[in-house]
């Protein structure tokens, strides 16, 4: 790739197809992949990694919400979409783009069977969400009667898969736990299978569930921030490759005195003379506050730069006395011969899902394969 020129989010398609390649190889070649695709793709480019995925093989595709399946078909996705978390208003707009969604409460499955026997439905695909133990979204086992009563009413909608969500798939610490998610759920899923006497596709199983309890894998695993480069623990991370690489430039350089002080609030006082460069990134680009006055870290010409001051808006200063650098050279963020998100997201305590998901769609994508 050119070296940047303004601020802007690579997202490499080889890595992404490495990830995936990686992922599949850990699971039966029966069995299903549903990409998670949600928040932009992590903060990605969503329509372009979807586009990706589905040339793999990719079976579904997930979202949150509605509107992030409408952009999925408006991009010429036409894979399968579960909603995960759709909301009533928007039950028109899931089925004129065919997407499926997840039914989580008796108050939804009501409406939408409503909705779906206004529209004349028939058999329309519905995913049902159990809660096992993470305590979010979904209905008990103890619902299984009454939801069978519900269907049974209705022509309108059939089921197409049964799933759940581990609380702590990534951490072994909570085998037990996870465990008896996973015994809970298979408990659900015989039940309802043997009460509507058809057969569905079961999941429960996340990225850390792939690769900490393969036997659980079912018809169709999920994965989600596995295809971005994370695989939540050191070990994994080695076999996956970061999609998204953060990079700037320098704007100016400002040499500064002892007890000259930088930036909003006069934050950081110079203790020794010092050079600083300023760069076009800030807040709203998703550079958290917390990683001003040294804590967060940029990379220049292979070395670590300390974020210096309080994070702006618009711009950060980093202090770059001991590297050899100039005005308009490229600044890498985190990914790319920089840092790694899950690196820089620790530094103030937080997940690489949160820095990825928070860079700003002013950030320009550049999508690319190296």
């Amino acid at each position: 790739m050119p070296k940047a020129k303004e601020t802007v989010l690579e997202i490499n398609l080889n890595a992404l197809e490495h990830n995936y390649r990686y992922i599949t190889s850990r699971i039966n070649n029966s069995t299903n992949v549903l990409g998670v695709v949600k928040a932009f793709g992590y903060g990605s480019d969503a329509v372009s990694v979807a586009n990706s995925l589905a040339q793999l093989g990719v079976a579904y595709f997930g979202v949150a919400y509605t509107s992030e399946g409408e952009e999925l078909r408006n991009g010429g996705i036409q894979t399968p979409i579960l909603v995960l978390h759709p909301q009533s208003i928007n039950f028109n707009k899931i089925v004129n783009r065919c997407l499926e969604p997840s039914i989580y409460s008796f108050n939804m499955l009501t409406k939408f069977i409503e909705f779906a026997e206004s529209k004349n439905q028939k058999s329309y695909p519905i995913h049902l969400k159990f809660n096992t133990g993470l305590n979010r979204l979904g209905f008990t086992e103890f619902d299984i009667d009454e939801i069978i009563k519900k269907l049974a009413k209705t022509e309108s909608v059939k089921v197409k898969s049964v799933f759940s969500h581990l609380a702590a798939s990534e951490d072994l610490n909570e085998k037990v736990f996870t465990e008896k998610q996973l015994q809970r759920f298979n408990r659900i899923a015989l039940e309802l299978e043997e009460s509507l006497q058809y057969s569905f596709t079961r999941h429960t199983l996340n990225t850390s569930g792939v690769l900490n309890y393969p036997n659980s894998q079912y018809e169709m695993v999920r994965t989600g921030i596995g295809l971005y480069g994370f695989g939540n623990n050191a070990k994994e991370n080695k076999n996956l490759q970061p999609v998204a690489t953060l990079k700037t430039i320098i704007s100016q350089i400002h040499i500064l005195n002892e007890g000259d002080t930088i930036g909003y609030n006069r934050a950081m006082t110079a203790t020794q003379n010092m050079k600083t460069a300023t760069l076009p990134i800030g807040h709203t680009d998703g550079i958290n506050r917390a990683y001003g006055n040294t804590i967060g870290w940029v990379t220049i010409n292979g070395k670590k730069a300390p974020i210096v001051g309080n994070v702006c808006m618009d711009m950060i200063m980093v202090d770059v006395s001991k590297i050899d650098c100039n005005e308009g050279d490229e600044v890498i963020i985190f990914g790319d011969k920089g840092s790694t998100a899950e690196e820089l997201s620790a530094a103030i305590n937080s997940i690489p899902y949160e820095l990825l998901t928070a860079i700003s769609q002013r950030v320009k994508r550049v999508i690319c394969r190296k």
